[in-house]
């Protein structure tokens, strides 16, 4: 699989990258064993975790999973995430004191004395970024992290702790983790011209938008059973009440022929538009089978042609606010890099 360098500093991680919230819940111990083999016999290195999945027993599955296939350990790149309580684990949020104690629970339920990126699981405004960034510089000089991250922070966010963190004697973040996908382009706004700016690198999460993009979803029917939506119709931000508007059913349907058109799926062909876009390092799957998972690694090395690209960057544009994006765009041409 192709491999990327994460940011400026960060590890080389492939293109394609496995995210572990099924882990426990929607594939037991078992299927998640299945999907890790499957991962790394694709060539995959980037596995992505965190404290709040399933309260730990994702972590915990992933670390019995290394002890149990030691000779994958030097190959891959483990990154969690902490900020959310879990249950047992008295607190929440990015304070100094709690980041540790979370921090020290996941090298337990992982195995590990290192986790390769550490991230903090979204911002905190009740704690000022400079304490995180203290946290930052005392685990990585403690050898307790290699690298760090931040996962849904906005685009001034990470660029003040950017900051915050080189005036603190430590290391830059490596790595913003937006939810990105035809669905949600709204990072291209602000978070993707940060990172690009401060030399970071992506891993974004949800590239499949839940599933919108896999085609199993159509306008004219229910979600199927056995389905995220099939089990939870409003769950969350992909709730068909939410997500089930014109202009996504439209994306919906012009991915569906643009894949056919080349012999692929939607979902090959909405991962493949993903991994391609400029600033974009690593795309995050799920998987509930390794079946599943092996779909979506038929696109790790997919690149559509122009053509192809033009069609899905057209039909997915995001309606641009008038004020500052539009305006600053028609004055300055503020969004060409």
């Amino acid at each position: 699989m192709e491999l990327r360098k994460l940011g400026a500093d960060g590890p080389m991680v492939s293109r394609l990258a496995l995210g572990c919230m099924t882990f426990g819940q929607e594939a037991d111990e078992g299927a998640a064993y299945a999907i890790l083999d499957a991962f790394v016999e694709a060539g995959g290195t980037l596995i992505d975790n965190a404290d709040v999945y399933v309260d730990g027993r994702s972590e915990e599955i992933l670390g019995r999973w290394m002890r149990d296939r030691p000779e994958h350990r030097k190959d891959l790149v483990i990154a969690s995430k902490g900020r959310f309580p879990v249950t047992g684990q008295p607190g929440a949020g990015l304070s100094r004191a709690y980041l540790h104690r979370a921090l020290d629970a996941s090298l337990r339920r992982l195995g590990v004395e290192r986790i390769d990126i550490y991230q903090a699981h979204g911002p905190d405004p009740r704690v000022p970024l400079e304490e995180f960034a203290e946290f930052a510089v005392e685990a990585t000089a403690a050898g307790k992290v290699a690298h760090v991250g931040v996962s849904n922070f906005a685009g001034w966010q990470t660029a003040l702790l950017h900051a915050e963190m080189l005036r603190s004697g430590g290391a830059a973040p490596v790595s913003l983790q937006p939810q990105y996908s035809l669905l949600v382009r709204e990072p291209e706004w602000e978070q993707l011209p940060a990172v690009q700016a401060l030399n970071m690198g992506t891993m974004v999460w949800g590239p499949l938008a839940a599933g919108w993009l896999t085609g199993k979803y159509r306008r004219d029917a229910g979600a199927p059973s056995g389905s995220r939506l099939g089990d939870d119709p409003n769950r969350g931000l992909e709730a068909f009440s939410r997500r089930g508007t014109e202009r996504n059913w439209r994306i919906v349907e012009t991915l569906a022929e643009v894949a056919a058109q080349h012999g692929l799926t939607s979902t090959h062909a909405a991962l493949a538009w993903v991994m391609d876009r400029p600033g974009i390092t690593a795309a995050l799957v799920g998987a509930r089978t390794a079946d599943q998972l092996r779909t979506s690694l038929q696109a790790a090395n997919l690149h559509l042609d122009p053509a192809a690209t033009e069609i899905l960057d057209k039909v997915s544009e995001p309606v641009t606010p008038d004020y500052p994006y539009t305006f600053l765009t028609e004055i300055s041409g503020w969004n060409e890099r």
